[in-house]
């Protein structure tokens, strides 16, 4: 088993059930207290008070004590067939975007910037971190992250598994699927890709983790055969968490 306990950093707001709205692009970075208005509005424009209560309730219960479970995952960067992981949508365009120079020339294009919707989407390109941004349409339907190093794992992920960068393996994260385009084979297909990027940079393997009640993850981690290193749970109480990890036999 590995524990693991510290101070726990401040958590940006749940990134998760929005619609995207077009906008002009900001002269300069936003500042977190205005990331999290606009994210704020957008749940509340886009789902409605019922879920934006839920959704506050949530963000704030979990500053205080919360316990999630979750699987870690390993995938053997292999090469693979992109027919046997294609979505059920035709029109879609993949963009790989490596620093916040590339994702502003990106909103310039299609009019709209999708680290507006991330607390700490800018840092995460600051510190190393690649999005995989998928349109379909024209439209903004998926995101997924992958860190090359562990400076940028810890801005994708704060929970404290680890990574061995030194042994070619690299981390994901970071995956998200606006609500309209999901079931239609996205995660997967946004995976394929994020492997096969790795594995064109020389990368081995690949670890993540997954909540185990997330069944859409799980679904789609299971099409590319990895192997479940443990089951972790991570507590967090006020200022504090604690990490555990039960390895799986094999």
């Amino acid at each position: 088993m590995k524990l693991y306990g510290s101070k726990c950093p401040a958590q940006g707001f749940l990134n998760r059930g929005y619609r995207p709205q077009f906008y002009i692009l900001p002269e300069q970075k936003m500042t977190g207290l205005k990331l999290f208005a606009r994210r704020a509005k957008d749940i509340l424009q886009s789902e409605g008070l019922t879920a934006f209560v839920r959704r506050g309730w949530d963000f704030v219960g979990q500053r205080f004590f919360s316990v999630k479970f979750f699987y870690l995952y390993e995938h053997q960067l292999k090469d693979r067939n992109e027919a046997d992981f294609l979505p059920q949508i035709q029109n879609i365009a993949l963009h790989i975007v490596r620093t916040n120079e590339e994702a502003n020339r990106l909103a310039e294009i299609t009019g709209f910037d999708f680290r507006s919707r991330l607390i700490n989407g800018q840092e995460r390109l600051d510190k190393g971190g690649i999005a995989f941004c998928i349109l379909a349409d024209g439209e903004f339907a998926h995101i997924g992250w992958v860190a090359l190093n562990e400076k940028a794992k810890r801005a994708l992920d704060d929970r404290p598994y680890k990574i061995d960068f030194s042994n070619k393996q690299a981390c994901t994260g970071g995956t998200y699927t606006v609500p309209e385009y999901r079931g239609k084979g996205l995660m997967t297909y946004g995976y394929f890709k994020r492997f096969q990027f790795l594995r064109e940079q020389g990368f081995k393997t690949s670890r993540n983790v997954v909540s185990t009640d997330n069944i859409s993850s799980r679904k789609s981690h299971a099409k590319f055969g990895p192997r479940v290193v443990a089951k972790a749970r991570h507590v967090k109480f006020f200022c504090w968490e604690f990490w555990k990890e039960t390895p799986f036999p094999g």
